[in-house]
């Protein structure tokens, strides 16, 4: 159970450094799991890492520890390394206080390598904690591998990891200590960074918490200054995060089936963390990072695997779902004094039949329908092939691989090839159930600095009445020129929210315009007016910048892609339409 040697490879999180004579190996091995399977297997499965938690977090003390529970910890794998694998399980053991683990159940979904199979079974079998090892006859995919590893768990708590993970010291008292406190609450590591090459242990940012963009895709962005305040300075205290990416995380048994568990009709994985974390937060609990937990995690670059029907389908069926129905009662914790290493991959060695991308965009889709509200249409509008927006002249349809058309406010929406969501109603139903708030109440009271406005006239094209072309960002990124071409309609890169504060955003990007004839440029959205602020009126049609007092306007003859500023004179040049616009709220 000890390390190989003190001085070994990666001993204490250090880099290994794959001998000469075995790179060609290990480039070629690289494939098989999308991350370098050579140097991990140098590395013991006992290896030793650092105590990265912060001086405040290795002070606190948790005693007596029975009174925190015990728990389980569930383990999903599809033809996962015998290295990362290993020392997953190990670190669990090795650095997990025996009093609080009650078992580790390891879940195949269906693997393919004979090593997995009765040798993992018999060198789990001699480990010093129960270790079980349940199996799927056929592919099932995260979601329901870990609701079958749920259903089989004794702990009070569960406690869910990824399969190429390392706890560190201290790791899993302040994640229990915190649901001991509120049962509710659903806790999460701060996630640190194996390198997937070299296996270098490197400690992440207790200054991030967990948000998401219009495409619904989860992201990591600076704590808020509000939030710094809440804890009063004391970054040992958990953050109050949005959501969670959802590989690593812990939850009372009870309240994790109580509060609805997975969306079964989510497929595989993607978009599961987004609709736990908008259905926690909305129905009464709290999502929490614990910052004095830590875990690694292997990062990989590109997924290993293929799914029925491509990944992309599935993700966006599952977020289609999340944004139809939610708002309920728990709370997303990420603990900042437990930590745990995982390996980052920049790409997934796993497929499915069909095509990653396929099984992804239903879960996407599933998601938007199942939670957002109105604020779906920003998912619908900023995905091109997702859903179109446009006057109603058809019949209505049902969301199929067909096109489909739904009237809403007096618009319609076409979707072009939508993936199959799937019933719905029973998630809808629970959210009744459990009185959960609405996707406003969410942004407004948990989010306010999301990207997506609380508040907004608009969500759609800005198109010149003159010469029918719309504003593009033509996929520039922030301190770039923003674009003007022929309206296209496909949603996208020609997607445009007015908001009440008087912006013209596009994600996380605004029009700034910081000189008195421009140009207009794409800059990151900061919500205080300035250079970001435009008028709309909607009697002249004219939108003007209202620092620089000057209008928008088609491009000059140098500019050919460029939209202008210059004097406000009420031409039809200076006329825009914007898509989807709410009358009532633009007076209001």
């Amino acid at each position: 159970m000890s390390a190989l040697a003190p001085d070994g490879p990666g001993e204490m999180g250090r880099a290994v450094v794959v001998p000469s004579e075995r790179k060609k190996e290990a480039k070629d091995a690289f494939k098989i799991n999308q991350f370098n399977l050579v140097a991990s297997d140098m590395v013991s499965v006992n290896r030793s890492l650092k105590d990265v938690r912060m001086a405040a977090c290795r002070s606190k003390t948790y005693d007596p520890l029975e009174v925190l529970g015990r728990t389980s910890v569930i383990v999903v794998f599809h033809n996962e390394a015998w290295s990362t694998l290993l020392r997953t399980v190990h670190s669990i053991i090795n650095r997990s206080p025996r009093q609080l683990l009650e078992e580790i159940i390891l879940v195949d979904d269906a693997s393919e390598r004979d090593f997995l199979g009765k040798k993992l079974e018999d060198y789990v079998a001699k480990l010093p904690v129960p270790v079980f090892v349940l199996r799927a006859r056929k592919r099932t995919g995260l979601i329901r591998a870990r609701l079958r590893g749920a259903d089989k768990a004794k702990g009070k708590i569960l406690t869910f990891l990824d399969s190429h993970c390392e706890c560190t010291p201290g790791w899993l008292e302040p994640l229990l200590y915190e649901i001991h406190k509120d049962r509710s609450a659903v806790v999460c590591p701060i996630i640190d960074v194996i390198n997937d090459d070299t296996f270098e242990y490197i400690t992440g940012s207790d200054m991030t918490w967990g948000g998401f963009n219009w495409k619904l895709n989860f992201r990591w962005y600076p704590v808020p200054q509000r939030e710094l305040e809440r804890r009063k300075g004391d970054r040992s205290l958990p953050l109050r995060s949005p959501t969670m990416a959802g590989g690593l995380f812990s939850i009372n048994r009870e309240y994790f089936y109580e509060i609805g568990s997975y969306d079964p009709g989510m497929d595989i994985w993607g978009a599961e963390n987004l609709e736990m974390s908008f259905r926690v937060w909305m129905c009464g609990g709290t999502l929490l990072i614990v910052t004095c937990s830590h875990v690694g995690h292997v990062f990989r670059k590109a997924t290993p695997y293929t799914f029925p029907g491509g990944t992309g389908r599935i993700i966006n069926r599952n977020n289609a779902r999340l944004a139809e129905v939610w708002m309920c009662g728990g709370q997303v914790l990420i603990a900042t004094c437990s930590r745990v290493g995982h390996v980052f991959r920049k790409v997934s060695p796993y497929t499915w039949p069909g095509g990653v991308a396929r099984i992804l965009n239903h879960n996407t889709r599933r998601t938007a329908e199942v939670w957002m509200d109105e604020y779906r249409d920003f998912f619908y509008k900023f995905n091109p092939g997702q859903a179109l927006w446009g006057k109603k002249d058809g019949d209505i349809g049902v969301v199929g691989e067909v096109e489909v058309f739904e009237e809403r406010k007096g618009w319609r929406m076409r979707g072009i090839k939508q993936t199959e969501v799937g019933d719905v109603s029973e998630r809808k139903a629970l959210r009744e159930r459990l009185k959960c708030k609405s996707f406003h109440w969410y942004l407004e009271n948990i989010y306010p600095e999301s990207q997506m406005p609380v508040d907004y006239v608009s969500v759609g094209e800005v198109r010149n009445k003159q010469s029918n072309q719309c504003v593009d960002t033509m996929g520039r990124k922030t301190g770039e020129k923003i674009g003007m071409v022929p309206c296209h309609g496909m949603g996208g890169n020609q997607v445009f929210s007015y908001t009440k504060k008087k912006s013209f955003q596009t994600d996380d990007l605004c029009l700034d315009v910081s000189s008195v004839r421009g140009p207009v440029k794409l800059f990151q959205c900061h919500g205080l007016g300035g250079n970001q602020k435009w008028q709309y009126d909607k009697q002249t049609l004219t939108i003007q910048h209202v620092n620089s007092k000057q209008c928008l306007g088609t491009p000059s003859p140098t500019a050919r892609d460029t939209p202008s500023l210059g004097a406000c004179d009420g031409s039809l040049s200076q006329q825009w339409l914007l898509g989807n616009i709410d009358w009532k709220k633009l007076d209001s």
